[in-house]
């Protein structure tokens, strides 16, 4: 099925093209600015820590063969006690590689991830993408994501462990979360979406195909609020089946007409339960890409720090 004519209405009142230059290649994460940074840190109270990533391990990954070539990661020793100076039989050391899809486990989407209608986000022609890599938009080009983080816990607004599968997160369910969350997400957030489904592992299949996720409308509302990036704890970050029997439309409002950064697979359960704990729904967040050169996507080990 094509894209909708509620489809281009959305893409038209949400897109940013132009709206930090004809150059742009990061989008709203322009929104974060010195300013949103100091904010991000001043929510800083207890000092606790937690990573919101899966492991990198072959036999743990959530990979399960639906996507072609998104493959979990495979370790492997190049080096294990080695000598490198046969002078010197004391000193040994060891080295090790990774064969690794870059949107496996946690991960952030880059701007050039999905296309469509010729383009990706700014204008840029679809075709900045080529075998070596995206010329535009690149994960390169974000060179630090540092905010402040604002749970929003769907799961817990509706009383449920897990959303149902294809349970569609709508904007009532943002404004619910957020008045729960006790904190206005404000310009330049970073705003974590928790559906619960990472509790459904280690059922690889069940989590693939869990479903839950935000709709088209969302968009609207992640575009008022001057959201800087987006991140969710499911596979697929959108609702499945996809909204209005489209293909990934809610990944290409955020991608290409936002240019909003997007992000899957995140652990937010021992997070939620802090935040639920103490009240706290904001934090420090640091979640930089790797930088990747011509990247379409990246690994990262987000850090909220409370």
């Amino acid at each position: 099925m094509g894209l909708t004519s509620e489809f281009h209405e959305l893409a038209g009142q949400v897109r940013n093209w132009g709206r930090w230059g004809d150059d742009d290649e990061i989008g709203t994460l322009n929104l974060i600015t010195p300013e949103v940074r100091r904010r991000a840190a001043s929510s800083v109270r207890s000092g606790e820590a937690f990573s919101l990533a899966l492991p990198l391990d072959e036999d743990e990954g959530i990979q399960v063969g639906v996507i072609p070539d998104r493959n979990n990661p495979v370790h492997r020793m190049t080096m294990v006690n080695g000598a490198l100076d046969d002078e010197d039989p004391e000193a040994f050391t060891s080295d090790d590689a990774v064969d690794l899809s870059l949107q496996a486990a946690t991960h952030w989407d880059g701007l050039c991830h999905v296309s469509y209608g010729g383009h990706i986000y700014n204008g840029y022609p679809a075709d900045s993408i080529d075998e070596a890599g995206a010329s535009r938009c690149g994960i390169h080009r974000i060179t630090s994501l540092t905010s402040r983080g604002v749970l929003l816990d769907v799961a817990r607004v509706k009383g449920v462990d897990v959303l149902e599968a294809g349970y569609p997160i709508t904007a009532a369910d943002l404004d619910a979360a957020e008045d729960l969350a006790g904190v206005a997400v404000q310009s330049g957030d970073v705003v974590l979406v928790r559906t619960g489904q990472y509790g459904l592992l280690p059922d690889k299949w069940a989590y693939t195909l869990g479903g839950a996720g935000l709709t088209m409308a969302t968009a609207l509302w992640f575009h008022a609020h001057d959201v800087a990036a987006v991140a969710t704890d499911s596979l697929a970050f959108e609702v499945y089946p996809f909204d209005g029997g489209m293909t990934l439309p809610v990944h290409l409002l955020h991608l290409v007409e936002m240019g909003m950064t997007q992000g899957q697979n995140w652990v937010l359960d021992d997070l939620a339960a802090d935040c639920a704990d103490d009240g706290q729904y904001d934090f420090l967040l640091e979640a930089s890409p790797l930088p990747f050169v011509r990247a379409v996507g990246s690994p990262v080990n987000p850090v909220a720090v409370k």
